[in-house]
């Protein structure tokens, strides 16, 4: 179905800076909305249920599952994340922005049902640097880190399978990046035709 509003999702190995430029863009753009995930981790930091994520217990999502309510849902680093199929139907049928941070995987997933879905995959510079991030935020235990290093090895093998690519060498410009991609998406023709039916209409334009 052809939607009014754009899904843009977003990938990235952990530590590559994902988080970070989308809640940027958030502030920046006042039309692309955040699409919540539910997750059976436990919060992080300054985290509150509803807003970055939906934490549920693993029954519940369970329940979830059974119930086909996610348009999909994976494994990752140990925990299980879901997207809500309804909730990005409702938004984009309002012609709102959504995006969405997930998994390579979900990306996937979301990219066989919502055919006009535009996927962008965040990397880091340098090895060396994606461990100095994953270090220097203080989160994880050295194993952990380990661990999210050697997934980030088959993370970023699938970037070819993206319609974007950012390298966040630099956050500004990064940001700009991942601007241009959303703003050159509302330029479409059939964004602006969609956005602007009223101009189209008037001018001839079907």
């Amino acid at each position: 179905m052809d939607y009014p509003g754009n899904l843009f999702v977003v990938a990235a190995p952990s530590g590559a800076g994902k988080s970070s430029l989308v809640k940027a863009l958030l502030e920046l753009d006042s039309h692309v909305q955040p699409s919540v995930s539910h997750t059976t981790r436990p919060p992080r930091g300054q985290e509150k249920h509803g807003r970055e994520y939906f934490f549920v217990p693993d029954s519940e999502f369970d329940q979830m599952v059974l119930a086909d309510t996610f348009v999909e849902w994976a494994h990752v680093h140990g925990r299980r994340y879901g997207t809500s199929k309804k909730a990005i139907e409702d938004r984009i049928a309002h012609g709102a922005d959504v995006i969405l941070e997930i998994d390579w995987q979900g990306a996937l997933q979301i990219k066989r049902i919502f055919a006009n879905a535009i996927l962008i995959f965040i990397l880091p510079p340098s090895w060396e640097e994606l461990r100095s991030r994953l270090e220097r935020r203080g989160e994880d235990a050295p194993e952990v880190i380990e661990t999210r290093l050697a997934n980030a090895a088959t993370e970023m093998a699938q970037a070819e399978e993206f319609d974007f690519v950012i390298i966040n060498e630099l956050f500004e410009r990064a940001l700009f990046d991942l601007k241009a991609i959303v703003h050159a998406q509302r330029l479409k023709f059939l964004s602006q035709r969609r956005a602007r039916a009223d101009t189209f209409a008037a001018l001839g334009i079907h």
